[in-house]
């Protein structure tokens, strides 16, 4: 994304007080433009609908319809949305679903500005962030299942196998594109910068045969 392409945000957390803060840290920036804000999930899924942002900044625990309820919705009706996960839980549980649920991003609400500037450019340009903070948290699990779903660990065993993204998509009767999202995923959680490193650190922790 070029210096000068503006990013449009659609904030959404239940405390104006946060979205509050939210706001003025991204008025630091000349790229990004808050083009709307919702305090529920039901409103977030709305306004994403009506005023399509680049970037929807959704906040976990809302009353009613959840974040991640919302997130699945929002890529549900628009799957090409960008959904940034902003939440003051770092539970490895909850960085799970929120990724399964489509979201391309996590990240934490103590994190610097810098960090969620940086965050939104990443996840607008169509790459997946999470959190620094995050990571030590998402790798130290000896457990291999505790890092990886059960179906990102069959993906790798494919692609660890010699299969292509076709194959794996033929293999499990599913879309390409959605092969490609949780090999995206499977980078993030291992820290892996190709397919190949991520299948080297799955064998040695002996997440996969």
């Amino acid at each position: 994304m070029s210096e000068s392409a503006e990013i449009t945000v659609l904030l959404a957390d239940d405390h104006e007080v946060v979205r509050e803060g939210l706001r003025l840290a991204l008025l630091r920036s000349a790229q990004i433009r808050v083009v709307g804000e919702a305090s529920d999930g039901e409103t977030a899924v709305a306004l994403a609908e009506r005023r399509r942002p680049d970037v929807v900044v959704m906040d976990l625990r809302m009353p009613g319809m959840d974040g991640i309820e919302a997130t699945e919705e929002i890529i549900r009706i628009m799957p090409d949305a960008k959904v940034l996960i902003f939440t003051a839980y770092s539970e490895r549980a909850l960085l799970q679903r929120g990724l399964e649920s489509g979201a391309r991003g996590y990240i934490l609400k103590e994190a610097p500005h810098e960090t969620l500037l940086r965050a939104i450019e990443k996840v607008a340009a169509g790459e997946t962030f999470v959190d620094p903070a995050l990571m030590s948290a998402l790798t130290k699990s000896r457990d291999g299942s505790d890092v990886l779903t059960a179906r990102e660990r069959e993906i790798l065993q494919l692609l660890a196998d010699g299969m292509s993204n076709a194959d794996v998509a033929q293999q499990l009767f599913i879309s390409q594109e959605t092969v490609k999202s949780h090999v995206r995923h499977i980078l993030t959680k291992l820290e892996a910068d190709t397919r190949t490193q991520a299948v080297a650190i799955a064998l040695r922790d002996a997440m996969i045969d």
